[in-house]
This record gives structure tokens, sequence and C-alpha cells, in this order.
């Protein structure tokens, strides 16, 4: 790794999500995960002050960043929920079929590089009847933003750690296999100082959740 990807890269990546804007909507999904929850690609732990207690047993989270991990070091001593960090990838993850009751996903499916096999990981360690609740930036529906996002991807990518902005969320979690039972999309409402053709290519954004098969 070199150094942006050591010390820029994390930081930069970490004060993005957790403006306020992006905090709102995770505030939207985080709340809603019960018994024991598997977090793909936790960051650097700002879901964590969201768990609601009363309903979560154990959080599982998978970050293969070290220094992502680093800076969730201190949000994981002060959770309000028992915490795991696991220093493995979406794509392997290692906890045995059938032993999550939700699997959360935000902010990371853009990132993860192979989707597929991580929601295929998802879909295994969920009991049957399990949920996956997701709140994720991706694809526009609209043709003249999508060609930018399609123009943009490159570079986004190198800038922020392998970010996509293409992804047709639903139709992942479809191929999946999960059933999609609740979702919102729409372009998310930032401040007017950042508004414009930026926001709407990184700020198309898909929240839900979607079931396992029973």
């Amino acid at each position: 790794m070199g150094f942006y990807s050591r010390h820029i890269m994390p930081t930069l990546v970490s004060c993005g999500c957790s403006l306020p804007m992006i905090t709102d909507e995770r505030r939207k999904v985080v709340p809603r995960a019960a018994g024991v929850v598997l977090e793909l690609g936790a960051g650097s732990g700002l879901n964590l002050g969201l768990y609601d207690p009363a309903k979560v047993e154990r959080v599982f989270g998978l970050e293969p960043d070290p220094a992502m991990r680093a800076k969730a070091s201190r949000r994981t001593s002060r959770a309000a929920v028992p915490v795991t960090v696991l220093p493995e990838t979406a794509e392997a993850v290692s906890l045995p079929d059938r032993s999550v009751d939700t699997v959360l996903v935000t902010f990371a499916m853009c990132t993860i590089p192979d989707v597929a096999a991580a929601l295929a990981g998802a879909r295994r360690v969920l009991k049957p009847g399990g949920r996956l609740l997701f709140c994720e930036h991706g694809k526009s529906p609209e043709p003249d933003v999508f060609r930018r996002q399609m123009q943009l991807d490159p570079l986004w990518g190198r800038v922020f750690g392998g970010c996509h902005l293409t992804r047709d969320i639903p139709a992942l979690i479809a191929a999946a296999g999960f059933r999609i039972d609740d979702i919102e999309a729409g372009y998310i409402q930032p401040p007017s100082r950042l508004g414009g053709a930026m926001a709407r290519v990184g700020g198309y954004l898909y929240r839900g959740s979607a079931l396992a098969p029973a």
C-alpha cells in the first residue's frame, strides 16, 4: 500500500461517510438491526453508535483494511453493544452457516470488489428468514446522470478506495437470491453548497431491507 492508501484515503473516506446527511441516512437503517448482526465493510465504525442495544445481541464487523480498523478501535471500545471486528473480506466471511439474524451493509457495496460473492456469503450466514438491511449509493435511473457516472467511475474509484458509482444495488441483491420487501430510492438532499451535478452523480441512494430464503 502506498502513502495515499495508508494515510490519506482512509481519513478522506471516513470523513465523507460521516457527513451529517450521510449519518441521517444511516440512522434510518441501522436501528432496525436485531439479534446477532454481521456488518459488511464496517470501516471506521461509524454505525456502532447507532445500534439499538435493546435489540442487538452482538455485532460482528468485517473490515480488511488495517487503517480503517485502527480508526474503528475507539468506537468499538465505547459501543453499547458487544462488537467483534474481524480482519477479513466480505467475500470470505468465516462465520458459520445460519448463525446471523441480520446482515447490515451501508455505503460499502460500492467498494467490495466481488459484490456477488459477498452477498452469497451474507445469504449463507443468515438464518432462514433473516434480514439484509442496506443503505447504498449507486446507479442513477436518469440516463444523463448515469452517463456522467460511467465517465467518472474510474477516477472516482482511484480517489475513494475502489468506490464505484454505477452499481445497480437492487439488481445485485435480487440476483443473490434475496427478496426485497422494503426499498426507497432517490437523490440524497445535500446542502446547497454541495448541490449540482456532482452531488447527483454520487448521491443516488437505495435504502431498505431484503429477506433471505426461509
